[in-house]
C-alpha cells in the first residue's frame, strides 16, 4: 500500500518580521489573507488551492518551535523556519494509514480536527527520518 496523496494542503513558516512577510506574500506574490488566529499566533494565507501559514516566532505556537531562524540565506541558522508541511490524503482511512506507518516503524501522533486549505478535518502528525514534521490531512467536514 502507498498513501493516497492528493496534493500539498499547506506549509507552515516560522517568521520573525510579521509585517515584512505579510507585505511579501500578500502584495508581492498575491496571496489572500484567509484567516487569523491571533490567540495561537497563526496567520493563514490562501495560495491557490493550498495555504501558507505564517507563525510569528514570538507567539504561542512560535515559541513551541524552538529558536528562531536567522535572517537572510547567507547567514548560518540556529533555528528552523519551516514548522511543517501538510499532505492532503484521499481517502483518509485512519486505520489503514496507521497500519501502513507502523509497518514502516513510524510512530504517528493522535488524530485531531485541524484547519487546512479546504476547512476543518482530521489530521495526523509524524516525523521523517531527519526530524521534519509532516501532517497527513483528511477531507474537510461536510
Amino acid at each position: 500500500m502507498s498513501l493516497p496523496i492528493r496534493g500539498l494542503d499547506h506549509l507552515v513558516l516560522r517568521i520573525r518580521d510579521e509585517q515584512a512577510m505579510l507585505t511579501f506574500y500578500l502584495e508581492v506574490l498575491g496571496c489572500v489573507l484567509e484567516k487569523r488566529q491571533d490567540e495561537l499566533g497563526l496567520i493563514q494565507l490562501r495560495a491557490g488551492d493550498a495555504l501558507i501559514d505564517l507563525v510569528p516566532v514570538d507567539g504561542p505556537l512560535g515559541r513551541r518551535g524552538g529558536p528562531p531562524p536567522h535572517g537572510g540565506a547567507s547567514q548560518a541558522r540556529d533555528g528552523h523556519n519551516l514548522d511543517h508541511f501538510c499532505l492532503r490524503l484521499a481517502p483518509f482511512d485512519e486505520t489503514a494509514i496507521r497500519r501502513h506507518l507502523a509497518a514502516h516503524g513510524i510512530e504517528a501522533g493522535e488524530t485531531r480536527r485541524r484547519y487546512g486549505a479546504e476547512g476543518y478535518g482530521p489530521s495526523i502528525y509524524l516525523q521523517d527520518p531527519e526530524g521534519n514534521t509532516i501532517e497527513l490531512k483528511g477531507p474537510p467536514e461536510e
